[in-house]
């Protein structure tokens, strides 16, 4: 085709048009309404859009050409239109008289652009015009109901085993490029699906769900929910641990049926593999993989998983209180008692911060701080009342490579009285930095990270 044989649009095509857009609900609208006949350019059967702007009865109302496909070309001609990222189009109406002003995306004369990008599902006004062309006579187009009819041209020249399924009511499939080459290949194919035809004309199917019914005999329903649950679990940003497992389509597939066939979801395997994982079991070993009775051997794998855990939550516990507890005796010479109200005393224990925390409302027993004493990153002591010794009173933070006091707090991250925080830090860091250089003089202490406590 070629922009200078593009012809105004023909008067026959003007009346099917307004007869059109007295049964669109869009005509009464601001919006832009669109058809679409056929005709020739140089030979070649070509597809032009028109845009209708305005009421019908308005004398305002227009109607011009903006899209014209050619059926064996890659590009369209294109004219005051522009496609948008989300999909709609705005169409410039200048020339028209409707726009006092000219916009960016208004031209006078044709341009082109990729045929993928302007091709606008639309009423075809005028199909009868096929009949010029014998070579679609035998392409059962007359009962394909899309509007996406080039489309279908186009691969019914390459496939017209296309026009099979248009004839047996599979039109949803006849641009299936899998489905066509499966029928020009494969006669039992052919026969099975004009069988199943019934079935297929009143559901959905993927064409997946379709090749793989065929090829395992199974149900449609049962394949295409088995399909609908693998693109949900690959969509799906968790169960990292189960797609590290299964990792192929085939395994994936394999593991869709196993919880099909368990009735079980995914969150359960999930915490099963964990406990697996946590037990060193090998998950290479289909027993293990995908057990026989998955309700009895997820039940009893959690309980192991409990039962070791709690082991080794008492044991890892047990080691970081003797850890505490001699990092605690370490730093026990930066403890001070004043003449005047105030003492400072060093945690003793993991347990301290807890009681401490809680009967001072804030976090001191929990977000690790018993981790960061061990690891001699910070220390915790405790400001008391020489009148009430026993009582939780203030808090302090305390960094031993800083040397300084990071956390001060009170009763719920209260801060503490003047005469509290001038005894903290007039008194006691000057205090506690002076005994701290004697303990490294005296090389006891050795300040670099030791190993992480779990």
């Amino acid at each position: 085709m070629k922009i200078e044989k593009i012809e105004p649009i023909p008067k026959y095509i003007i009346e099917r048009v307004r007869k059109a857009e007295k049964t669109n609900y869009l005509c009464n609208s601001g919006y832009t309404r669109f058809y679409s006949y056929l005709t020739k350019n140089d030979g070649e059967l070509t597809l032009v859009t028109v845009a209708c702007k305005n009421k019908l009865d308005s004398p305002r109302w227009r109607c011009k050409q903006v899209i014209v496909h050619g059926i064996h070309s890659d590009k369209c001609f294109l004219k005051d239109i522009v496609f948008h990222f989300m999909g709609n189009y705005s169409v410039g109406w200048f020339e028209q008289g409707l726009q006092k002003c000219r916009k960016w995306y208004e031209s006078e004369s044709w341009g082109w652009q990729d045929d993928k990008y302007f091709n606008i599902r639309c009423p075809i006004l005028n199909r009868e015009f096929l009949g010029k062309f014998p070579e679609y006579k035998y392409s059962a187009i007359e009962l394909y109901p899309h509007a996406d009819i080039f489309k279908y041209l186009r691969i019914y020249e390459k496939y017209p085993q296309a026009e099979m399924l248009v004839k047996f009511g599979l039109e949803p499939y006849a641009t299936s490029i899998q489905i066509l080459r499966k029928i020009g290949k494969d006669k039992a194919f052919r026969k099975w699906l004009i069988q199943k035809r019934s079935e297929l004309q009143y559901h959905g199917y993927y064409v997946g769900t379709i090749l793989i019914a065929y090829k395992t005999g199974k149900p449609f329903d049962r394949v295409q929910k088995l399909e609908e649950e693998k693109k949900s679990f690959y969509r799906q940003d968790g169960y990292k641990n189960i797609k590290r497992l299964f990792k192929t389509d085939k395994e994936v597939t394999a593991f869709m049926e196993y919880v099909t066939e368990q009735n079980i979801n995914l969150s359960s395997y999930s915490d099963y593999l964990h406990a697996c994982e946590y037990l060193g079991l090998d998950m290479t070993l289909p027993k293990n993989r995908m057990p026989h009775d998955f309700k009895r051997w997820h039940d009893m794998r959690i309980d192991q998983y409990h039962t070791a855990k709690a082991l080794k939550d008492a044991e890892e516990r047990k080691e970081l209180y003797a850890k505490f507890g001699v990092i605690a005796e370490k730093y026990l010479a930066l403890q001070k008692s004043s003449k005047d109200a105030f003492a400072i005393i060093i945690a003793r224990s993991p347990q301290d911060l807890i009681r401490e925390g809680d009967m001072l409302h804030h976090c001191v027993g929990r977000m690790n701080y018993d981790q960061k004493f061990v690891r001699e990153e910070s220390l915790i002591f405790f400001v008391r009342n020489i009148a009430d010794p026993d009582t939780p009173f203030v808090t302090v933070e305390y960094s031993l490579r800083n040397k300084k006091v990071l956390q001060c707090y009170g009763d719920h991250d209260s801060k503490p009285s003047d005469s509290v925080m001038e005894f903290v830090n007039k008194k006691w860091l000057p205090f506690a930095n002076r005994q701290l250089k004697k303990i490294q003089a005296a090389g006891s202490v050795t300040l670099h990270p030791i190993k992480k406590v779990s």
